[in-house]
């Protein structure tokens, strides 16, 4: 049996969700009738159950939210970051002096970002597109089989089933099988580090506060979350993060704890441990003939700012004004000429950006004396010259540069 649509997309986690609600949702003014491909129903693995992940949700990502009829459904569940504070501590529990702070004086447009919790994320957009005509769910059968073909891209499912469109949208994850049957090579290097991610609870309120403490070993990141709870962001060394991961509960909130510190009074794991290698990836090319790379899929960055899920979205945002444009006058959606506009306007900023994390957390891991004392008074220079703290916030709620329709809070 053989199936046609207009856009192929695989993978429906976040940025999966995502494309298809950018591409043929019900906010978008002219959609496009999608396929979303997922070995696993996505109804199954949708749950309430709390499981500790959490996302960082940029200003210009919560106007896209709110332009594609998210947002609302999830307003209530989300914390503004308020306030950020940035140290450099030289032993995890040691001494941890201010360098950077950006506070409400900072943030004249608002919050540069909120914190929400990835399960009522995930359930409003998954609500919306079921809730979409124009997006069918092709669930519960892997995918065998990828072409590329000069016309028309096809996917071949187990059951016999194949999908043909113009284009195909990869959003299937860092070790994406469509970017590899694409031929489409990586960029990059493992960290001798993993991150760790959980949420705790504490005595005192947070106040909207997110804290970034750089250690020797990596960033140690506190999220406010709805309520007197924090997500953490962890970064460890491979071997001592593993440690951690096999340590009994008691014993890992020690070391939890020592990281912490005591200014929110008694901490409280509660959540279950979640860990995973860091690395620095990036695709050699965001597309191919047929395909379009999105997220984990197109590029693996440091999680030290929280800038993950944002890239994806990002990516999304950018490649659905390509594709509607193109739709708007009649053309080939899947053309190269198409492709090659969301390649160029993608991949400028994400290595820019991913050179950015990568260059960051080595001179912040380096126990030199001399850069020590140089990037803390560089921190410290930075946070006397407002200007260049209205850049940064620019920068850290994605509303600066060259922005696709999504991102400023317009429909497609």
């Amino acid at each position: 049996m053989t199936k046609a649509y207009d856009i192929i997309v695989i993978g429906a986690a976040l940025n999966g969700l995502a494309a298809a609600l950018a591409l043929g949702g019900r906010q978008v003014k002219r959609p496009l009738e999608i396929a979303l491909v997922d070995a696993r129903d996505p109804r199954a693995f949708a749950s309430n159950a709390f499981d500790g992940r959490a996302s960082a949700i940029t200003a210009a990502a919560r106007r896209m939210f709110g332009a594609l009829g998210v947002w609302d459904k999830v307003a209530h569940e989300a914390q503004p970051m308020t306030d950020i504070i940035v140290t450099d501590s030289a032993i995890p529990g040691g001494a941890r002096p201010v360098l950077l702070q950006f506070g409400a004086d900072d943030m004249k447009g608002g919050p540069s970002a909120h914190m929400i919790e990835n399960r009522f994320l995930y359930a409003a957009m998954l609500e919306e597109a079921e809730a979409a005509p124009h997006i069918s769910f092709v669930v519960g059968d892997p995918v065998e089989g990828y072409s590329f073909g000069p016309g028309l891209a096809a996917v071949r499912l187990a059951g016999g089933t194949v999908l043909r469109a113009p284009l195909i949208v990869a959003a299937d994850g860092r070790n994406s099988p469509a970017r590899e049957a694409a031929g489409i090579k990586l960029i990059g290097w493992p960290y001798d580090q993993m991150g760790l991610v959980a949420t705790v609870e504490h005595e005192l309120p947070h106040n909207g506060r997110a804290e970034e403490h750089f250690t020797p070993s990596g960033p140690f990141a506190i999220l406010p979350l709805p309520g007197n709870r924090s997500s953490l962001v962890w970064s460890e060394r491979t071997e001592a993060a593993q440690r951690m991961l096999a340590l009994p509960l008691p014993d890992f909130e020690e070391e939890l704890k020592l990281r912490f510190g005591s200014h929110l009074g008694e901490v409280k794991l509660i959540s279950g441990r979640h860990g995973y290698p860091l690395a620095m990836y990036l695709a050699e090319s965001f597309s191919a003939p047929r395909l379009a790379l999105v997220g984990d899929a197109a590029h693996v960055l440091h999680p030290l700012a929280g800038l993950g899920f944002n890239l994806g979205l990002r990516d999304v945002a950018a490649l659905a004004d390509c594709i509607h444009d193109a739709s708007g006058l009649g053309l080939d959606i899947g053309s190269e000429a198409v492709l090659d506009r969301y390649t160029q306007w993608r991949r400028f900023d994400t290595v820019a950006t991913g050179a950015a994390m990568d260059g960051m957390n080595r001179l912040f891991a380096n126990t030199n004396p001399v850069l020590t004392l140089l990037r803390r008074a560089g921190l410290l220079v930075v946070n006397r010259m407002g200007g260049m703290k209205s850049m940064f916030v620019s920068e850290a709620a994605g509303i600066s540069g060259n922005l696709p329709k999504l991102l400023r809070g317009e429909k497609v």
